[in-house]
């Protein structure tokens, strides 16, 4: 049986060619992300904002006004209501009630009751209690965690090849990240901790899949010197093609499986590693690979010192011309 191909080894797609409406595409969705985190802001878990959260299944579409109405005559503080995954599925976030763990559980079991009298199938999945300084902590050390992946990621890869390639990759980081997180300021998935896992595991992945290009890059800048860069560079996204889409679509497929079938709890996790993969795989054909070429990456980047493009040219004729 001959082995499955998705990429046939004579593809050559010019990916570069499209280099200017790809840029202008990520320079819009960036812009755009930018803004919904700054107009409608994250929905931020209980891990980040503090509070007691309540997530709960109702057996039909939830009325969340009366139910609102119903918990605010328990005197908890103003109390949050939202849906996520599906309408009969929503999470109740308070203020933590003053008095320990004791009152914050008394203060649970007031509002699991309120919701039974409404709905009597009502599933409670979890209950969680994070007081404001630790949620403060934890919001501090994600966004330090994010910042810093992104930062020594960019330092390995400036001293392992260029400082251009350096930029190159931070700035397909920040892409990745940026959109993922306008995603969530579009949708109002909870943005808790299992989301800035997922953002450092995308790093991770796009990190992956931009070093595998890049390397690429180098070899066969040191192996077709005479070669122009644009030629060269769709030359090596055409030759790690397969590995990308074959990494990217297992990925996808157990991903998407687990998005559909999987537990709510993950889902956030889940949405934004689907994402991830997509706008990594993306950003490391047509972001991280196209800015070599605005950044002047050439024929003479790799070099030996003192040795001139025209010079290894000359020593290259001089290799292939028969003499007397």
């Amino acid at each position: 049986m001959r082995p499955l191909k998705l990429v046939p080894d004579n593809t050559n797609i010019p990916f570069l060619s499209y280099r200017w409406w790809a840029m202008g595409l990520s320079i819009i969705l960036i812009i755009a992300s930018l803004v919904l985190c700054f107009v409608r802001g994250l929905n931020l878990g209980v891990d980040f904002v503090g509070g007691q959260m309540v997530r709960v299944a109702l057996e039909r579409p939830v009325e969340i006004e009366s139910l609102r109405s119903d918990i605010e005559k328990l005197n908890l503080g103003d109390a949050t209501i939202q849906q996520f995954g599906s309408p009969r599925d929503i999470s109740i976030r308070m203020p933590v009630p003053k008095g320990g763990e004791e009152a914050a559980n008394q203060a649970a079991m007031a509002v699991k009751q309120v919701v039974l009298k409404s709905y009597p199938a009502a599933r409670f999945d979890a209950v969680e209690t994070v007081s404001g300084k630790v949620s403060d902590e934890l919001f501090r050390t994600g966004m330090m965690a994010l910042g810093l992946a992104m930062l020594g990621i960019s330092l390995y890869i400036w001293f392992s090849f260029e400082w251009q390639f350096g930029v190159g990759a931070l700035f397909a980081l920040f892409h990745d990240v940026v959109i993922t997180f306008g995603f969530f300021a579009l949708t109002q998935l909870e943005f808790n901790l299992n989301v800035v896992a997922a953002l450092l595991t995308i790093i991770g992945y796009s990190l992956n899949d931009t070093i595998v290009v890049y390397d690429r890059v180098r070899e066969n800048l040191r192996k077709f010197r005479k070669m122009e860069i644009i030629p060269l560079l769709d030359l090596t996204v055409n030759e790690t093609l397969s590995r990308t889409m074959m990494t990217s679509l297992s990925l996808f497929v157990a991903l998407g499986i687990l998005l559909f079938l999987g537990p709510d709890v993950i889902f956030g996790f889940t949405a934004a590693m689907l994402l991830g993969i997509v706008v990594g795989t993306f950003s490391s054909a047509y972001v991280a690979a196209p800015i070599l070429v605005w950044l002047k990456v050439g024929p003479d980047s790799f070099l030996p010192a003192g040795e001139t493009r025209a010079s290894v040219s000359k020593g290259d004729a001089e290799r292939i011309t028969p003499r007397d």
